[in-house]
């Protein structure tokens, strides 16, 4: 992974991938630089891939949006277009997992969270 150009405490950091990508259970922070363990959710965003190129980047672009309104608690998130799901780790908190694919969901409303019953 090649680190973006600008990045700063207040903006998440990009990157971008050469090559083949290494399974997410790989490339997923388990723990924050604290070692404290972190949390995260998943989204998928149903027939995402076959849109055309310009609607995908829109909802790209929506996304970011609402992950940067987060970055202090977005430590990591993945897009894969392939499958159509998004992937966030999040730092724990009251709320994080719930309030944010909420707000992804305001934006882009076939964005749906998939969730377990307790």
């Amino acid at each position: 992974m090649i680190p973006a150009e600008k990045e700063n405490r207040h903006s998440l950091p990009r990157t971008l991938e050469i090559g083949p990508a290494e399974p997410l259970y790989k490339r997923l922070p388990r723990e924050d630089e604290y070692g404290k363990p972190l949390t995260d959710f998943m989204m998928i965003i149903p027939r995402l891939r076959t849109q055309p190129q310009h609607l995908i980047q829109e909802t790209i672009h929506k996304i970011e949006r609402v992950l940067e309104r987060h970055s202090s608690i977005v430590v990591f998130a993945d897009l894969n277009l392939k499958l159509n799901v998004l992937w966030v780790n999040v730092r724990p908190g009251p709320g994080n997992c719930w309030n944010l694919p909420m707000e992804i969901n305001s934006e882009v409303p076939e964005a749906l969270l998939v969730a377990q019953p307790a």
